[in-house]
């Protein structure tokens, strides 16, 4: 048996700052990963995660990672992404939101398909799919875990919610991999351009840039903005909870930042409200890199090689339908523009990973290429909020139920 080596919340959040580090020593070491737009996070986190399954290997260590900080992160990352929504964008963005909420819901389908095609191929049953497919995928660990158990039963699967995990590992780390070489591909061969004149929805913090420059004041003023958002909004998740409503605690902490940066600035012109600036790009940042950080650290590939042979070829199968969807679907429908060529990054990203992949992955072509603001409103607006909706009727609906 392996002797477990367990990580309390503290030293993860710490080791999680480090992982960041090692990425970011990569991303200068490897051009390959700045060349093509790999989040720094991701080439760091798969390494430790590389690392933990060599510990476990070759010393019989299994090393598991308390990671309740790491979901404080997620909820401050998606209530920055509130903030910075203002009305007019979201107005702005209707028609793409609507042409982004229709491209995935039919991918959604063809997931599953493709999720069944390879359940059939190793000689399970069909309905293994939604496993290999939008349960796993789109839905991530969460969505995996929860209907693991109904496939299991159902349809006498052995080991069904194992094999959803493996999936949604799996995913994460091709999510993480493939956003960032097809935008460089798109805005290469179509010679897209960012709009000069476009304002960042997320203000990158970058070195040695004195626009930049904001200090302690706006800091603290951007993180009280933030975490009155965060009470407000988790009012509102208990009291969507006792009515029946079941949303993730980021979802209404979201809505709160929306509601707010539309609404106080009017009320009280004088208050300096942190909408897009530096103060609150450093929040967005440190939250999102060291959250996908965690993520991607925690894995324990060693669970994958039970299933390494449907997982392996499901994978190949998956990446391969997104990345023809994106390429001859998805980048026309959003406007063969530089804007389509962003969101192609994100799409790929909670596509096949999850929102903060989508979102690391978008960040990381805009450092590279430009700004593109109007892809960081829409697409959390259709992966929050619409596509676990849809996720579940379409699950219920593969699964005959």
């Amino acid at each position: 048996m392996p002797q477990a080596i367990e990580i309390n919340p503290f030293i993860a959040l710490t080791v999680g700052f480090v992982v960041f580090f090692v990425g970011r020593y990569l991303t200068k070491k490897i051009p390959f990963l700045s060349e093509y737009n790999i989040p720094e996070p991701v080439s760091g986190g798969i390494a430790v995660a590389l690392t933990t399954w060599a510990l476990y290997a070759f010393f019989a260590r299994e090393v598991s990672f308390d990671l309740s900080a790491r979901d404080a992160l997620l909820v401050y990352f998606f209530t920055t992404v509130g903030l910075n929504a203002r009305f007019a964008d979201l107005v702005r963005g209707g028609l793409p939101l609507l042409l982004m909420l229709l491209a995935t819901v039919v991918f959604m389908f063809l997931q599953n398909l493709v999720g069944m095609a390879a359940a059939l191929l190793w000689g399970l049953p069909s309905q293994t799919g939604v496993l290999l497919g939008t349960a796993s995928l789109i839905g991530g660990h969460g969505t995996a875990i929860a209907w693991g158990p109904t496939v299991a039963e159902t349809y006498s699967v052995a080991g069904a919610a194992e094999l959803g995990i493996a999936m949604a590992t799996m995913g994460l780390i091709v999510a993480s991999l493939l956003g960032g070489p097809i935008a460089k591909y798109l805005v290469e061969k179509h010679d897209l351009k960012s709009d000069p004149n476009e304002e960042a929805a997320f203000v990158i913090v970058e070195e040695d840039n004195r626009d930049n420059r904001f200090d302690y004041v706006d800091f603290i003023r951007s993180l009280l903005v933030a975490n009155i958002a965060i009470i407000l909004g988790y009012s509102a998740h208990v009291a969507l909870q006792e009515a029946g409503v079941m949303l993730p605690l980021f979802v209404p902490c979201l809505l709160a930042g929306i509601v707010l940066t539309n609404t106080v600035p009017v009320l009280f012109p004088k208050f300096k409200w942190p909408t897009r600036t530096p103060a609150l790009a450093l929040v967005s940042d440190f939250s999102l890199s060291v959250f996908l950080a965690m993520s991607l650290m925690s894995m324990q590939l060693w669970t994958l090689s039970g299933s390494a042979g449907v997982l392996l070829t499901t994978t190949a199968l998956q990446a391969a339908m997104t990345t023809l969807f994106i390429l001859f679907v998805f980048f026309r429908l959003m406007g063969s523009n530089y804007f389509a060529a962003v969101l192609s990054a994100g799409f790929a990203g909670f596509t096949l990973g999850a929102t903060p992949t989508a979102i690391a992955n978008m960040s990381a072509v805009t450092k590279n290429f430009g700004p593109s603001p109007l892809a960081f409103i829409v697409l959390p607006l259709v992966s929050a909020f619409f596509v676990d909706l849809a996720n579940a009727f379409i699950i219920k609906l593969f699964l005959g139920a």
